[in-house]
């Protein structure tokens, strides 16, 4: 029987400790998960795609059964031409479950073969999100604690420190 495989999509602008949590919670329960770097079409984003996919990839690099690739358009399609039966989705807190909730609910009038399974990062990384970490690190902050050494390596030199 082929592995079960199972889609998690986002921008990852940067991929934090929670987003490579989730990684690691999905790789226990799905054969093979793909990580799909959104093209990042309705956001303005700090890091370009190619720089995105490579911090993913460096993340991700310990758990063999983990690719990574970049989509453009309907996560539907990218999703169907996989042949995944499951989306991965991180929440973090109660305000994260209503929007989730909501486009749960479109991905399975889109994709009714398709399961969304919900997924929360451990207890330290429920509060860490990329546009906190971008904001603190362009206000000077320190954010070495919510990304790994890598990402932060890119991240204070995105932001001339």
């Amino acid at each position: 029987m082929a592995p079960l495989i199972a889609v998690y999509p986002g921008t990852f602008d940067p991929i934090t400790l929670g987003h490579e949590d989730v990684v690691r919670r999905a790789t226990q329960l799905f054969g093979r998960v793909i990580v799909a770097v959104a093209a990042g079409h309705h956001k303005k984003t700090m890091f370009p795609l190619e720089e995105r996919i490579a911090m993913v990839r460096e993340a991700v690099a310990p758990y063999g059964h983990v690719e990574v690739e970049s989509f453009a358009g309907l996560l539907r399609d990218f999703v169907v031409a996989r042949g995944a039966r499951a989306m991965v989705r991180g929440l973090r807190a109660v305000t994260d479950f209503d929007y989730e909730f909501q486009l749960a609910g479109m991905n399975r009038t889109l994709m009714p073969d398709v399961e969304t399974v919900f997924l929360t990062p451990g207890d330290k990384y429920q509060f860490i999100s990329s546009t906190f970490v971008r904001e603190i690190a362009q206000l000077g902050g320190e954010v070495d604690k919510f990304v790994s050494p890598a990402v932060h390596q890119r991240l204070m030199t995105k932001v001339g420190r």
